[in-house]
């Protein structure tokens, strides 16, 4: 009997158009929520959609069936060119060392969820983390960042502390903010840029799709300033 051969869970960027998203990876609606001061303190599942072997999201920001593509790339003049540093995560990381935990950062990864902001930071947590409650809000702030900017180290065992997630693919929605944000890439799936170049496997990554991010092929939060709406996502903004 010949094995069955399984695809691996797979999004290739194309020159100036989709992403084409392969092994049957699972793709869903996240919200975020936030608390009374309008601090983000929580993902809700908003919607999955149904299971495609493959599939080809939007990029561009101009689909008029987004999250998937319908062309429009090739009519709005759309200039993918991925312009973000391909070096591995912690090559390009500041650490700062609190006592029983670390944080490492790489700014220019920021997707603007605003999960580090409780709580005075996580940039002031992670100097606390000796303290039960403190060290608590300090992982969970830190894995709750969807861009994969944040991640909080064990000091003991020297390892990441990191979510469980499964292969996926989520649309945020910030109702918060009135937009619509990245695609958040999570639990391993591959990312191969347009020319092929493998990029790192991570467990936590955020990609553009309102198209007008200055590091491609990552957010770097410009959808809240140009104001990205999913048409498709206003159960979410009018949450």
């Amino acid at each position: 009997m010949n094995p069955v051969k399984v695809s691996r869970p797979q999004v290739q960027i194309t020159k100036d158009g989709p992403y084409v998203v392969s092994g049957k990876v699972p793709l869903s609606k996240e919200i975020i929520g936030t608390n009374e001061e309008d601090e983000s303190t929580k993902w809700k599942h908003s919607r999955s959609y149904p299971s495609q072997e493959r599939y080809a999201l939007c990029r561009c920001g101009h689909s008029s069936n987004k999250p998937f593509c319908d062309g429009s790339h090739l009519t709005v003049g759309f200039d993918g060119t991925e312009t973000a540093q391909r070096l591995p995560y912690l090559e390009q990381a500041k650490t700062l060392r609190g006592p029983s935990m670390s944080l490492t950062d790489v700014e220019s990864l920021c997707s603007s969820a605003r999960f580090c902001d409780p709580h005075g930071s996580v940039w002031k947590l992670v100097f606390t983390t000796d303290r039960p409650l403190p060290s608590k809000h300090f992982v969970k702030q830190a894995c709750d960042c969807p861009s994969g900017r944040l991640v909080a180290w064990d000091n003991d065992t020297g390892k990441p502390i990191e979510p469980k997630f499964e292969p996926s693919i989520a649309l945020i929605e910030d109702p918060s903010k009135a937009c619509s944000g990245p695609l958040w890439l999570r639990g391993g799936v591959s990312l191969i840029g347009s020319d092929g170049f493998e990029y790192e496997v991570r467990n936590r990554m955020t990609l553009c799709r309102c198209g007008a991010s200055r590091n491609k092929p990552f957010c770097d939060g410009t959808h809240i300033s140009i104001g990205f709406y999913d048409e498709k996502g206003d159960e979410a903004c009018n949450a």
